[in-house]
């Protein structure tokens, strides 16, 4: 009788799955770990790790995920736990909720951002809300 030994090579660092660029993916994403995207994705993303759209990429979805960077097309409502990162040449149409969000310049976004921020004094007397509503291209 033959003995099988079974290891897990699961580690906190371990390399993301991607979808890669050509590939075209149509249906809901689930999962614990990182998800890269240099392809085409289609459906419902719900991720506790991170979800990286690279350049290239195209998302049409609503995400919820751990952590996001955008440095593709993001077509969609993002709701992170963690940190939004919006890269240069990225272009997200949705509203974006996060505990951080940040623009590079050359980003494009239109919807609104919700997340804690501190508004320099000179616009703090004309903010009565929270989040704001931008439509930035730096």
């Amino acid at each position: 009788m033959a003995q099988t030994r079974s290891t897990s090579t699961t580690t906190k660092h371990a390399s993301p799955a991607v979808i890669g660029a050509g590939t075209r993916v149509r249906g809901r994403l689930t999962g614990d770990g990182d998800v890269e995207i240099l392809g085409h994705l289609e459906g419902g993303v719900q991720l506790r790790g991170e979800l990286f759209i690279g350049e290239g990429g195209r998302v049409v979805s609503d995400i919820d995920a751990g952590s996001l960077r955008v440095a593709g097309t993001l077509e969609g409502d993002v709701s992170v736990t963690g940190d939004v990162e919006i890269l240069a040449g990225a272009k997200v149409r949705g509203d974006v909720r996060g505990a951080s969000v940040s623009l590079e310049e050359g980003a494009d976004l239109d919807g609104k951002l919700d997340c804690d921020f501190q508004l320099p004094s000179e616009l703090a007397d004309h903010a009565g809300h929270t989040g704001t509503t931008a439509k930035a291209r730096r």
